[in-house]
């Protein structure tokens, strides 16, 4: 399953996601035998390999990223989640260095939003309906400027490596009721990319101007977070359903996929 990957400012960033089977989800060895393959097959320069963040996937992808396989590293919903991508990120980059090998491999992390306002949107008051996929998006973005800024990460750019950049998925406005640019909007910030759906893409077409950029520190996340806790939302459980939510949606889309693929397969048979 192929996907473009475009930047905030609109234009093309040139580089597709290309998904390992979400069937070998709980595999590692299976899930980097096959990011190896198709990164083979593929043998394209501008190809990120979609490997999940799960405890499973992160084995996978710091040995991808050490072998030099370009990685989107998918299902990440929360702050804990992007900030375990990043660190075997990091591992794979500074196990190249170690090795004499070229530091320069892309990766995204990318970050679930809308997801966590649907999951709440009948379990919190009015006043804090469609916050919380922003709050923890800025928080996790928060933590990723951190990072950027760190003697660590320093000394791996210097080294010649790229940023592993943020990229937030799953940002069209699921309620009608609310801006259709909600989180295209709210998340315009440095160092991150965006997939917004073709409707988005299109709404943001009709708009003038996105104002402010998100700062560094993450806005006003920790204060939103805060209330959404005294309202009873759980947020490290919440998230750790979502990413297995996900996991299991990404399975019916992939079964779905190929069941379209082998019906098409049988009919061209019988016609030829």
């Amino acid at each position: 399953m192929f996907r473009a990957i475009y930047d905030r400012t609109n234009t093309v960033d040139g580089w597709v996601s290309l998904e390992v089977s979400p069937l070998l989800a709980h595999d590692t060895a299976s899930t980097l035998a096959a990011a190896k393959q198709l990164f083979a097959r593929a043998a394209r320069p501008n190809l990120l390999i979609k490997i999940p963040g799960t405890r499973e996937g992160l084995p996978a992808i710091e040995e991808a990223i050490f072998s030099g396989i370009s990685v989107n590293v998918t299902l990440l919903f929360s702050r804990a989640h992007y900030v375990a991508a990043a660190e075997a990120f990091l591992r794979g980059i500074e196990r190249r260095m170690e090795a004499g090998l070229n530091p320069n491999v892309g990766s995204v992390a990318s970050v679930f939003v809308s997801r966590w306002d649907a999951a709440v949107a009948d379990k919190v008051p009015a006043a804090l309906r469609n916050q919380l996929g922003l709050a923890v998006a800025k928080q996790t973005y928060k933590a990723s400027r951190a990072l950027l800024g760190s003697p660590r990460w320093q000394r791996i750019y210097n080294a010649g490596a790229r940023p592993q950049r943020l990229l937030w998925a799953s940002t069209g406005t699921k309620d009608p009721s609310a801006s259709d640019i909600l989180y295209v909007k709210g998340l315009a910030a440095p160092f991150t990319v965006n997939t917004m759906p073709e409707k988005t893409l299109k709404a943001l077409a009709t708009h003038n101007e996105l104002g402010s950029i998100l700062p560094a520190g993450g806005g006003d996340c920790e204060e939103v977070l805060a209330e959404f806790a005294k309202a009873g939302a759980d947020i490290d459980a919440l998230g750790a359903q979502l990413q297995d939510e996900g996991a299991k949606s990404f399975v019916k889309s992939w079964n779905d996929l190929m069941q379209v693929i082998a019906s098409k397969s049988e009919l061209l048979k019988r016609v030829a």
